[in-house]
């Protein structure tokens, strides 16, 4: 049973991740076998001496997610991932009479159009060479909920889950899998105010059946299964990792 969770030969593109919750899924997909390729705007020297410690491949793509890009090239120069992990996302905090129009585009961008484009051009480099593939799409706690002061990003991750299942309803013939990790309240950059602000801190803490802020390597098991072949007949779901979060 242990090899069904093997990826030694595959490649895994895993788009944010330089540090925090796309650091820690490189980590597991290398640990598990996986060559990786880390898409971001900055270098990512932490994580390629970390996933090389592993004995694994590290190469790093320096590409804004922001600005326009060619995601076919992205498969090309990636060789072809057989894994893609559209983990990259950013969050802008604003009470709704200060929200920007920039602020919206920024994180709809990033968040939502980003992983489509690279799911398209993943999807179908797949097919035409009759391939199966694994998409896994990281949605968020504000998938399921509204949210404070964070309504684009709120957004863009109730649609990360709409897209996760169009995708699989088209791709599922393929052998293209294409499922969602939604992470409960994690220990990263993103949540570094949320973690600063005493109050919210307790208010979130309070409501954690588990009792703590997740770590990036909580979602390694997760990672794992649904991006190797004992995942073959799961696709479109969205698999909550929250602590319990979602049960008060």
């Amino acid at each position: 049973m242990i090899n069904l969770f093997d990826l030694t030969g595959q490649t895994a593109l895993v788009t944010g991740a330089r540090t925090g919750l796309g650091q820690g899924i490189a980590l597991a997909l290398a640990g598990a076998g996986a060559d990786i390729v880390g898409l971001g705007s900055r270098p990512m020297d932490d994580t390629a001496q970390k996933v090389t410690s592993l004995g694994r491949k590290f190469s790093c793509l320096e590409i804004d997610l922001s600005q326009p890009f060619d995601a076919t090239q992205v498969m090309v120069d990636a060789k072809h991932p057989n894994i893609l992990v559209n983990n990259a996302g950013i969050i802008r905090r604003a009470d709704l009479p200060e929200a920007t129009m920039e602020d919206w585009d920024d994180v709809l961008t990033v968040n939502l159009r980003a992983a489509y484009e690279l799911s398209q051009a993943f999807a179908k480099a797949r097919i035409e060479t009759a391939r199966p593939g694994r998409i896994i799409n990281i949605a968020s706690m504000l998938s399921y909920q509204g949210g404070i002061r964070v309504a684009s990003y709120t957004a863009s991750k109730h649609a990360i889950v709409g897209l996760t299942r169009a995708l699989a309803n088209e791709l599922a013939p393929y052998g293209i899998t294409v499922n969602a990790i939604a992470p409960g309240y994690m220990d990263t950059d993103n949540t570094a105010a949320l973690r600063a602000d005493t109050h919210r801190n307790a208010e979130i803490l309070g409501r954690i059946p588990a009792g703590r802020w997740g770590q990036p390597q909580d979602l390694a098991s997760a990672i794992l299964f649904l991006a190797s072949t004992a995942s073959s007949y799961v696709t479109a779901v969205t698999l909550p990792v929250d602590g319990g979060w979602l049960s008060r």
